[in-house]
Formats: structure tokens, C-alpha cells, sequence
């Protein structure tokens, strides 16, 4: 879970943060060999009608809150009995069910890191808790 919280005081377009944040996960994801995609009319990020991260923003005095949740290796049989995010046109994946192999949190919170300084020109001062 990436919870960014970020002053839009200077850039008052919550669309454009919303897109940029989108984007640190998908070159994330390409980095890691998985080529994903905004999904039109949908929010999130898509392997085609596969949900690998959802995403919701909000902002209180243009300071953003909420953030993204992206599937590294849950349980996807957790997602069963419920119908995530509203999806009844597809299903919800992670990193480790679509490279078919176990996935290092750490490596994937690290270029989550590297991808938010390349987009949006800052540093994150510590990645979180593992």
C-alpha cells in the first residue's frame, strides 16, 4: 500500500496527480516485466481485464490522502467471495500470480520509490514499514 501524501498547492489538478500516480505504478510494473495499462471508464491499473493495483485519491486543502494499493502477493482467494472494486467485467491479479514466481516486497516498494522521485521530482524520506 503507497499512502503519498503530497501538497498540490503549486499544481492544483487532482486529474494530473491521479495520472502521474499511475504511472509510478505502471513503470514499476514494467520494470519488473509486466506491461500494464490504465483500463478506460476504470480506475486502477490493468494487465487487460486483470486488476493488479487499486487506486483512490482525495485532497483536503489541495494535500492529498488515500493512495494506491498495489497486488504484490496476496492471497487471491481472498478475492473470492466478494466483487472487488465494483469489477464484474474482470478479475484481480498480483506481481507473483503473473511472473509466476515469489516477488521481494522490499525490491518492489524500492522502485516504487525510484519511479515517485523520477515523476514527481521527490524523495520519499523512508519507504515504510515492511
Amino acid at each position: 500500500v503507497g499512502y503519498p501524501i503530497v501538497s498540490l498547492q503549486n499544481r492544483k489538478d487532482l486529474h494530473a496527480y491521479l495520472r502521474d500516480l499511475e504511472a509510478v505504478v505502471i513503470q514499476t510494473l514494467a520494470h519488473c516485466g509486466l506491461q500494464s495499462a490504465r483500463r478506460e471508464g476504470k480506475t486502477g491499473i490493468w494487465l487487460d481485464s486483470r486488476k493488479i493495483c487499486a487506486i483512490g485519491v482525495a485532497v483536503r486543502s489541495w494535500i492529498t490522502y488515500h493512495g494506491f494499493a498495489l497486488n504484490i502477493a496476496p492471497n487471491l482467494n481472498h478475492f473470492n467471495g466478494i466483487v472487488p472494486c465494483g469489477i464484474t467485467d474482470g478479475t484481480v491479479t498480483s506481481m507473483e500470480a503473473e511472473l509466476g514466481h515469489p516477488i521481494d516486497a522490499d525490491t518492489v516498494k524500492s522502485r516504487l520509490a525510484v519511479e515517485f522521485q523520477n515523476i514527481f521530482g521527490k524523495t520519499l524520506p523512508n519507504h515504510g514499514p515492511s
